[in-house]
């Protein structure tokens, strides 16, 4: 199997380490050495099991607090 390339260290480091574990991204943009959040945006993907979980969590924190409009 061949070795994985440094790119896809820094997809995997960003992706599967740290964004799906809930690091924000503009932590990870930090971690991996960009000045632009926009660079990050390249290499960390947002996975639907990400957003999942992060409506769960804002539903958590959002619930009985709005109403629905009639």
């Amino acid at each position: 199997m061949p070795a994985m390339k440094f790119h896809q260290r820094r997809h995997t480091f960003s992706t599967t380490i740290t964004l799906s574990q809930g690091v924000p991204l503009e932590t990870v943009s930090k971690m991996l050495g960009h000045k632009h959040i926009t660079t990050t945006q390249i290499y960390a993907k947002i996975t639907n099991d990400k957003i999942g979980r992060d409506m769960d969590m804002l539903s958590e924190k959002i619930a009985g607090k709005f109403r629905m409009a009639r």
